[in-house]
């Protein structure tokens, strides 16, 4: 039998149907459009865009007006602020939107993930967006690459921009001009000069608070006792609060000097502010303005205070742990267990003879011989004469004291060995690689793939060498602040009496950094500047 065969049958077109079939099919467009400034010149503006992008969609016979979805003044690193254009993408989601018109891909997005992310979405939604100015599709085979390098062309112009408002910040900072928020400053005022101006009524109470804090005081009763004086920060707050203190207490100013870039943007993406620990350098102008305290008072004050952040209780309950008795007592934040590392806490004992004060291990004292087997509890008398005769010991050859504490200074700031290249040279390297980066983008522009390895040089030698800038950074501010400790300690023990019998809870906080409980009969006494002393109780 034979197979027929086959046959192809033209059927004709309907035009009347082909023009029914457009109006029904008519596309539903929205533009989006945003200035990056209000700085920006007119044929760029807000009004100009949308009158644009109106007058285009309804001049098309094909088109229906979606909506014009404009963002003004507002960054486009990141679409997290920009409501506009996070309406615009919910309306696609509801089946609202067919067409998407945008000036640039810089205008979309100049995150290139976020480009990437929301182009490949509307895509799968079956939305076109149309890049006028690079003349892109979403929907055509190539357009993911072309978004994609110019996306990244787009987040590289945004990282220069914001790598050159840093830069001129930077040399600002260099050349020594400051910024100075006064509104947060208490105790000053701007100036004629626009230099900070010291109000006198209130610098004494910055004085007074540096003068207590060195005696003992807590930041907690700092403020209580400002408060019983009637003393008020300003007159839009005039309660005193905790941060008010710490501020005072740590904020370079009030010394005369001014440290820059504390803080910086960790990047132009997620622009995310954190604090400088090392990773940029650090600007401190000395001298700025006047003080309100000296500059030995002021570090004084800082390496007390680490000195209470570091001497924390192991307790696990708060009861026993840093309480109030930790400024009041000078021991409560020295005195520790040699058995268990434990802070002692001071303790009144009830006899029939009358009270007793003795000092125990805040272990014991909470968990019993559970941790701390051996720790014996030492009458308050006997254990301040003991720590008063190994401080005169000391004293008794101050000369050669001030020599120990010089040969410990010599001894911490021992640099190590590293590289060769000093900060100058890494940042010009650095500088030198990202002018590499930007000729090799514009390379490859039309074929990035062959370029990947050296892309990848690049980006390493970066990485390494912003690594190692971190370091030297790191280790230069760990010297300064071991010479500032050393000298500090050596100055305290210089102006300190030669021999003393009374006890002086300032004197103590001033003199002693540590005094370890290695017996019932024997403690060891670690002056400021690293000096110990073995020492015996007697009862």
């Amino acid at each position: 039998m034979n197979k027929p065969v086959p046959r192809v049958i033209k059927i004709p077109a309907k035009p009347e149907a082909a023009r029914q079939s457009d109006v029904q099919r008519q596309l539903r467009v929205a533009a989006y459009c945003r200035v990056s400034t209000k700085e920006e010149d007119q044929a760029n503006s807000y009004e100009v865009q949308k009158d644009y992008y109106t007058d285009k969609i309804m001049s098309n016979t094909a088109w229906t007006m979606a909506g014009i979805f404009a963002d003004k003044g507002i960054t486009g690193t990141s679409v997290k602020k920009r409501e506009d254009f996070i309406r615009m993408i919910r309306h696609c989601r509801q089946k609202k939107i067919d067409v998407i018109l945008t000036k640039s891909v810089s205008r979309f997005a100049r995150n290139t993930v976020d480009c990437l992310y929301y182009t490949r979405a509307l895509k799968e939604l079956g939305i076109a967006v149309i890049f006028e100015k690079e003349n892109i599709n979403s929907l055509e085979e190539d357009s993911e690459l072309r978004i994609t390098l110019s996306g990244a062309f787009a987040q590289s112009e945004s990282e220069s921009i914001s790598a050159n408002v840093t830069w001129g910040k930077r040399r600002a900072m260099e050349a020594g001009k400051t910024t100075i928020q006064y509104k947060y400053l208490y105790g000053y005022r701007r100036g004629a000069d626009n230099k900070p101006e010291i109000i006198p009524e209130e610098a004494e109470v910055v004085r007074w608070i540096y003068d207590r804090y060195l005696a003992g005081a807590s930041t907690r009763m700092l403020r209580d006792e400002l408060h019983e004086k009637g003393v008020i920060y300003s007159e839009k707050s005039p309660q005193w609060t905790l941060p008010h203190i710490q501020s005072i207490l740590q904020n370079e100013k009030y010394c005369g000097d001014v440290l820059m870039q504390k803080t910086f943007q960790q990047d132009v993406i997620n622009r995310k502010v954190i604090k400088n620990t090392g990773q940029l350098p650090m600007y401190l102008i000395e001298n700025h303005h006047e003080g309100i305290v000296t500059r030995e008072k002021y570090h004084s004050v800082q390496t007390e205070m680490a000195r209470r952040k570091a001497a924390r209780s192991p307790s696990k309950r708060a009861a026993t742990g840093l309480t109030s008795y930790t400024s009041r007592y000078a021991l409560s934040d020295r005195l520790v267990c040699g058995e268990c590392g434990t802070l002692y806490r001071r303790c009144t004992w009830t006899r029939p003879d009358g009270k007793r004060i003795v000092w125990r291990c805040v272990s014991r004292l909470d968990y019993g011989r559970k941790y701390c087997h051996n720790s014996p509890t030492l009458d308050e008398a006997p254990l301040q004469q003991a720590i008063l005769a190994a401080i005169n010991t000391a004293m008794a050859d101050k000369d050669s004291l001030i020599r120990q504490i010089k040969g410990a200074m010599e001894a911490e700031i021992i640099p190590f060995p590293g590289s060769a290249m000093s900060l100058g040279d890494i940042d010009r390297r650095l500088a030198k690689l990202e002018t590499q980066f930007q000729r090799l983008l514009e390379k490859a522009a039309d074929d990035p793939i062959p370029y990947g390895s050296q892309f990848k040089e690049i980006l390493d030698e970066q990485t390494s060498l912003k690594e190692l800038r971190t370091s030297i950074l790191v280790e230069d501010k760990e010297h300064a602040e071991a010479n500032q400790r050393i000298k500090d300690a050596a100055e305290v023990l210089e102006n300190a009496s030669p021999y003393t019998t009374e006890w002086d809870e300032t004197a103590i906080r001033q003199l002693v950094t540590q005094v370890k409980v290695l017996s019932k009969n024997e403690i060891s006494v670690t002056l400021k500047g690293g000096v110990e002393i073995h020492q015996s109780i007697t009862n």
